[in-house]
């Protein structure tokens, strides 16, 4: 993203800049795409803060929500068998969704790709290539808050345990409710797609592509991380789907175990 300060205080419409009266001149729907974005993500963030504060209903054998995992207090529900670590003992009284949720939450906010659409969708800024900003300044990612944005690549260091422990749960959902192995069912299914696409987007990472080929002179000195890097490269290509796939996964990974401890149905044993 840019960095430079704009040198016109009056943006597109300052002195110096070409005397056009419309603010743009594009005859398509140019402004439904930031629309969906802005709808999509403001659904997800009320309904993640919403489960995340609920503190109920996030384990249903052998099924732990995404959201609540891993479980370090001793105020997290039983879960025989399952991802249940109690290292922080007793004093933390709240949520334990709470505990870990800035490190997916801040990878996803400086996410290169997150950043292009709340920064067109929610701040207009701009809404939409060859459309004027309402703006008159822009100081890109050089003030807080925006400047936390250029940690990004430590987010990604945070959120790979992360995706370790996810994909732990995954297997673990490969039991009954009697903890017996061998056993698949509906919501093994979603998980088992929940991962993948998350796996997906945390590897096509931008920062993720630079760790496994930036700064290498010569590919052919290093072939095992070159073609690491074209792997990832080839992934970063989709990183967009990505994002957009593993976001809706993890709500609907999450959302399957409310409505399994909620007893509203029980999981469809496949096999």
């Amino acid at each position: 993203m840019a960095t430079v300060q704009s040198r016109s205080p009056a943006g597109v419409t300052g002195p110096g800049r070409a005397a056009i009266a419309a603010r743009q001149l594009r005859t398509d729907r140019w402004w439904l795409a930031p629309a969906v974005t802005v709808v999509a993500l403001a659904a997800f963030v009320v309904y993640a803060t919403w489960r995340a504060f609920t503190n109920t209903d996030y384990y249903a054998a052998p099924y732990v929500s995404p959201f609540y995992s891993p479980c370090l207090s001793e105020n997290c529900v039983e879960m025989q068998g399952g991802p249940n670590w109690a290292v922080l003992g007793d004093w933390w009284v709240l949520s334990p969704a709470l505990i870990f949720l800035a490190l997916p939450l801040g990878f996803r906010l400086t996410c290169y790709y997150y950043r292009k659409a709340y920064y067109r969708a929610f701040w207009a800024s701009p809404p939409a290539c060859a459309v004027a900003e309402p703006h008159q300044r822009n100081t890109g990612e050089t003030r807080f808050p925006l400047i936390v944005n250029n940690v990004h690549r430590y987010f990604f260091y945070a959120a790979l345990p992360i995706a370790v422990i996810l994909t732990y749960d995954t297997v673990l959902g490969f039991r009954n409710a009697e903890y017996e192995w061998g056993h698949m069912g509906l919501g093994t299914l979603i998980f088992l797609v929940n991962i993948v696409l998350v796996w997906g987007y945390t590897l096509s990472c931008h920062s993720c592509r630079h760790i496994m080929g930036g700064r290498l002179r010569h590919f052919s000195a290093h072939p095992v991380r070159y073609r690491l890097w074209t792997w990832t490269s080839r992934l970063n290509g989709r990183h967009m789907e990505l994002a957009w796939g593993s976001l809706f996964s993890l709500a609907l990974a999450d959302l399957y175990v409310y409505l399994l401890a909620t007893g509203v149905f029980d999981d469809p044993v496949l096999f």
